[in-house]
């Protein structure tokens, strides 16, 4: 059963697209970005997001040899994942 991830949580200084993340949340669970990206590698259809009656699977892609989270392309926002409200 994939989770639906409702709110994110950004590191405190947030300036860099690739390194904003710090962990995500939603309904009963609260996952920091490792554990996220260790879950989607492990079964791609862990997590997805909603927008606007519309869903897309949380994706792990590499830049500088970092690995980090975003969306598929949805043609929608640049990255829906990024656009969640704070955890709180």
């Amino acid at each position: 059963m994939a989770l639906q991830i409702t709110c994110i949580t950004k590191h405190p200084t947030h300036e860099d697209r690739h390194r904003r993340i710090q962990a995500v949340g939603g309904s009963g669970f609260r996952h920091s970005e490792d554990e996220a990206i260790r879950n989607v590698e492990r079964d791609p259809q862990y997590y997805y997001v909603s927008e606007q009656g519309k869903s897309v699977w949380v994706i792990v892609k590499q830049h500088d040899g970092r690995k980090y989270l975003k969306t598929q392309n949805d043609h929608f926002l640049p990255d829906n994942l990024l656009h969640l409200p704070e955890c709180q």
